[in-house]
């Protein structure tokens, strides 16, 4: 079966963030032809060359269409345009494929998978990583309501036309069937995460920590987006109220929008410690050192359905985590005892969650287990895999049966 994946902004291991798509490609490729439409705006940004930008064996289509987390909104606009365009003139011009696997965000990806499917009479699936246009539109990007009015009308379109879609949460599949889409249509894999590179060693931890000079520390970790849907002033203003605890650190590494912020605030707080990003097959050795960590969020009713990467890689190397989401996250830490539930914005709760968290060992013990064990039976990518691939197979033979 030849697989073709539209996906705007591919990353692998080298890259200071998450690599979904590097990993379910690594699987299939074993046993299908697997080519792969993306921009370069990430492979400038390897931090490492330990990877192969790609999995070996994956054809790779790239075009260059320039991006970073600081750009405005019209230059955003520009950029998915064009790599709309561009998918779409590849996508005509490659070996035709069996099946299309089309990536949203942004909307206008999934947009060209479906064209190209049209075009190529061939089934496409529709990944849905964050609900768009809702995630914009409630974030104040798109404050036209003719442009509002059109993305949402061609969001339904594409659920209509999509042989299968995968939301990354419930939330989100709540939200796709509200649209009046069929369950048997819609199959949620969550985010999730690579399990192995959670199994950190102590040595390794040890190291890092005298590397870092934080012998004696308990860290406070956020690792990931600094995007202005990621509060960072909640974290900057938590860790301001815990100055008094000297045995206590708020760590910080990542990139996005908010780095002037951390930056200044890492200048004035004694205990915060800001670190350049680092790459995914090293960032876990960080988690594992942490004693919790915080998956921070605005309050906006469109991020609850969210599917954050930092939470699984938390769960993954056994670090609790706390949230700041309402929806599905909360229930999840609540439900398995793997993490805190705290109201998004409220820094004087946050740093009392924290003090009365990290002075209790028997439960951060306790919630370690819990998190190693969920993130390895439920939130593994190498087990999602062969569900993947079931639904591939299954569109291309429905279609080939009409």
């Amino acid at each position: 079966m030849h697989i073709a994946l539209f996906h705007q902004y591919h990353h692998n291991p080298d890259c200071p963030a998450t690599c979904r798509h590097y990993t379910f490609m690594e699987e299939l490729v074993k046993r299908h032809q697997v080519t792969l439409i993306t921009s370069d705006a990430w492979e400038s940004k390897r931090l490492t060359r330990d990877y192969p930008w790609v999995p070996d064996g994956v054809e790779l289509v790239s075009v260059h269409v320039p991006y970073h987390n600081r750009m405005g909104k019209v230059r955003r606009l520009q950029a998915f345009g064009s790599f709309a365009m561009h998918a779409l003139t590849k996508g005509l011009k490659i070996p035709k494929p069996d099946v299309i696997w089309g990536v949203s965000t942004p909307l206008t990806t999934a947009w060209a998978a479906s064209k190209v499917a049209g075009l190529r009479k061939v089934p496409w699936v529709f990944e849905v990583q964050d609900l768009w246009p809702s995630f914009p539109i409630e974030m104040g990007a798109v404050p036209s309501k003719f442009l509002q009015n059109q993305l949402y009308r061609l969001e339904k379109s594409l659920y209509r036309s999509a042989d299968h879609i995968i939301p990354l949460s419930k939330g989100m599949e709540e939200y796709i069937l509200s649209q009046n889409i069929s369950p048997e249509m819609v199959t949620t894999f969550v985010n999730g995460t690579e399990v192995d590179l959670g199994r950190v060693t102590q040595i390794q931890q040890d190291e890092l920590r005298k590397d870092l000079v934080l012998e004696g520390k308990q860290v406070v970790l956020y690792a990931g987006t600094y995007g202005r849907a990621n509060d960072m002033p909640l974290l900057v203003e938590t860790a301001r109220r815990l100055q008094h605890r000297t045995d206590i650190v708020f760590v910080f590494t990542g990139q996005g929008f908010d780095e002037p912020l951390l930056e200044k605030a890492s200048q004035e707080l004694p205990n915060m410690l800001l670190l350049p990003p680092l790459p995914r097959h090293k960032v876990f050795t960080l988690f594992a050192l942490a004693e919790v960590s915080v998956v921070s969020f605005i309050d906006l009713p469109v991020l609850q359905a969210n599917s954050p990467g930092k939470l699984f890689d938390s769960l993954a190397t056994g670090t609790p985590v706390i949230v700041t989401n309402p929806g599905w996250t909360k229930e999840l830490v609540e439900r398995h005892q793997c993490g805190w539930y705290v109201p998004a914005g409220d820094s004087a709760q946050l740093a009392q969650t924290l003090e009365n968290t990290l002075h209790d060992k028997a439960a951060l013990q306790r919630m370690n287990v819990n998190a190693r064990k969920v993130a390895e039976t439920q939130f593994d990518r190498l087990q999602m895999v062969p569900a993947l691939e079931s639904i591939f197979e299954r569109v291309v033979a429905t279609r080939k049966s009409r």
